[in-house]
């Protein structure tokens, strides 16, 4: 059943705060002060999307400029998480490339349709993994080429151009971004029973509609999410996407 608004839930997400945050505090992490952060402001935007939600669904543009806004947030986000938030413009088409297509491909084959219920909830999602995983392969791949400078170096001392000797730095650490999607996709049935499967099911559909429906998300997570990670790094390639102080080391 899903939670309901009350005591009973505030004091299990106190509780649940505390835990992470003590957590964190022992394990010397220094996290504590973000997730708290982190839920504080969850608490804050899904009570204010709780609050439009039901004009957005309803209306296509209104979703449609719904789902414009999250992918705007995600950028931002990302281009934050990778410390290149000047260059946002390359993260959006990062994004964009793997959030698109999986996109049209979803609502032109009809699997689901056409309307405001179903392209906010299946946006965000696919928006969401993007996000994380563009996150990931930016912050492996510059901690990457601050690590290995010399490698970087040295394969330029040998004829390579600098694109060749990016890759030769960054290229094994970008699968890495792709793990969670995957193990997610692995053991879903056996370990999980992702949102999907579960908000099908509370909202009266069959078990096989569940299925179909998580099926389609963690597939689709998984185009998007590769074809970011890889555009992602043709823009580092090129020296397009780079925080300020690999620009200045890897750009003559």
């Amino acid at each position: 059943m899903p939670a309901q608004p009350g005591a009973p839930l505030l004091v299990a997400l106190v509780v649940l705060v505390l835990m992470a945050v003590t957590a964190a505090t022992v394990g010397g992490l220094r996290t504590g002060r973000a997730i708290g952060t982190a839920a504080v402001r969850a608490v804050v935007q899904l009570g204010l999307v709780a609050l439009v939600i039901t004009a957005v669904l309803s209306h296509l543009v209104w979703s449609a400029v719904f789902a414009l806004v999250m992918f705007g947030v995600a950028t931002a986000t990302s281009a934050r998480r990778v410390e290149a938030p000047r260059r946002w413009p390359w993260v959006a088409l990062a994004l964009a490339a793997g959030v698109l297509p999986v996109l049209a491909v979803v609502f032109a084959s009809g699997a689901v349709p056409w309307n405001g219920a179903s392209l906010v909830p299946v946006a965000g999602i696919v928006i969401g993994g993007s996000m994380s995983a563009h996150s990931l392969a930016g912050r492996r791949s510059f901690a990457a080429l601050r690590e290995e400078l010399g490698t970087y170096e040295a394969a330029l001392s040998i004829g390579l151009r600098r694109p060749q000797a990016i890759t030769e730095v960054v290229g094994r650490r970008l699968p890495e971004a792709l793990v969670p999607g995957l193990d997610q996709t692995r053991t879903v049935g056996l370990v999980t029973l992702p949102g999907a499967f579960v908000g099908v099911l509370l909202g009266g559909g069959t078990p096989l509609q569940a299925g179909a429906a998580q099926l389609l998300v963690l597939v689709g997570l998984l185009a998007a999410q590769t074809i970011t990670v890889v555009v992602a790094h043709q823009l580092i390639r090129a020296a397009r996407l780079l925080p300020p102080d690999l620009a200045g080391r890897l750009i003559p």
